[in-house]
């Protein structure tokens, strides 16, 4: 009985020896050293994954790391904030070194007042927004673009108008009396804010009206827009960048084979309630209510109707671009025609 036993204690810890044994051959420890690209610096607390698995650890003060690969894993993905993820296939080879690149936003070139920078090494209070982040839709104005994608920047539309101004402002009001219109620059050229012009509509015929500065500017031309709004980033334009800069940066020709672009775009607007006000025989009722007559002038019209219409908006552009080492060019052919939600106003 007892050496039935002691056969019994050896067969199982024989079982688990070889059980330990298969599980210490079953994974592989991987190490390395996680740097930046660039300088050579070595990254603290850069994250190291095993691919599809929970399995990881982050490096030390020194860069270095060390993960237990379990078998049929493959690759590692490193991560660290700031810089572009990778996933390194695992070879025969236990050390796996790693140099990581920084972001794409971090080595994205913002323009400031004093020429451009990486946005790694901006100090200043700027905020950039590209071609593929601008509003999407039909729009006439450059402004219209960055509504709502720039934090501190507001932009309202004052009316309907057709090719009316828009009230921008950057950090809210600076001045109760005096402008608070920001500093446009397009490609290096100072705009002033908003100027006037003669109305030519019936009832504004001569009178000044609040045009937009920007509507020479066709948005499809547009490239890239910053907007600059502290002290810092501003003082290369005096005071008159006190209510904030909106640098526009157009789009130029590139070197290389000849690139046609059409874009044709249709928009309406129409208004979106109308007052809902007595017809012709409801004020003749209301006005016997009150014991008062009116003569009858036969059918009911609508103001309203007679006035307002549903605005057509077509932009339609051409362009022609290329260059070699010698230069570039680009040359674009557009045509705009708004109509207000109004008869004659567009």
């Amino acid at each position: 009985m007892k050496l039935n036993f002691d056969l019994l204690k050896q067969g199982l810890l024989l079982m688990c020896l070889l059980v330990l044994t298969s599980t210490a051959w079953s994974q592989r420890t991987v190490t390395g050293t996680v740097t930046d690209a660039e300088n050579g610096e070595a990254l603290i607390g850069a994250t190291v994954l095993v691919t599809g698995t929970s399995v990881g650890t982050v490096t030390d003060f020194d860069g270095k790391y060390s993960v237990d690969v379990p078998d049929g894993s493959n690759s590692l993905e490193f991560s660290y904030a700031g810089y572009s993820s990778q996933t390194i296939a695992l070879g025969t080879s236990n050390v796996v070194d790693v140099k990581m690149a920084a972001g794409a936003l971090l080595d994205e070139v913002v323009v400031v007042g004093y020429g451009t920078v990486k946005k790694s090494d901006l100090t200043g209070a700027v905020t950039a927004v590209g071609e593929d982040d601008f509003n999407k839709g039909v729009f006439v104005s450059p402004d219209a673009l960055i509504q709502g994608k720039a934090a501190g920047v507001q932009v309202l539309n004052n009316s309907g108008q057709p090719g009316g101004a828009a009230t921008i402002r950057i950090r809210g009001n600076s001045s109760i009396r005096a402008g608070n219109q920001p500093l446009f620059v397009v490609d290096g050229i100072q705009l002033t804010g908003n100027s006037t012009k003669p109305g030519t509509n019936a009832g504004s015929l001569g009178a000044s009206a609040l045009s937009n500065p920007l509507n020479y500017l066709n948005p499809a031309d547009i490239e890239s827009m910053q907007i600059l709004k502290d002290a810092s980033a501003t003082a290369i334009y005096g005071s008159r960048g006190a209510n904030g800069v909106v640098i526009i940066t157009t789009k130029r020709g590139k070197s290389g084979q000849p690139q046609i672009q059409f874009n044709t775009q249709v928009g309406f607007s129409s208004v979106l309630r109308k007052y809902d006000v007595l017809t012709a025989d409801e004020y003749r009722s209301a006005l016997t209510d009150y014991g008062l007559t009116t003569g009858d002038y036969g059918s009911s019209v609508d103001a309203l109707d007679e006035i307002l219409r549903t605005g057509i908006v077509q932009n339609h552009g051409f362009s022609l671009s290329g260059g070699n080492s010698r230069g570039t060019y680009r040359i674009g052919l557009y045509y705009l025609n708004q109509e207000g939600i109004m008869i004659n106003n567009n």
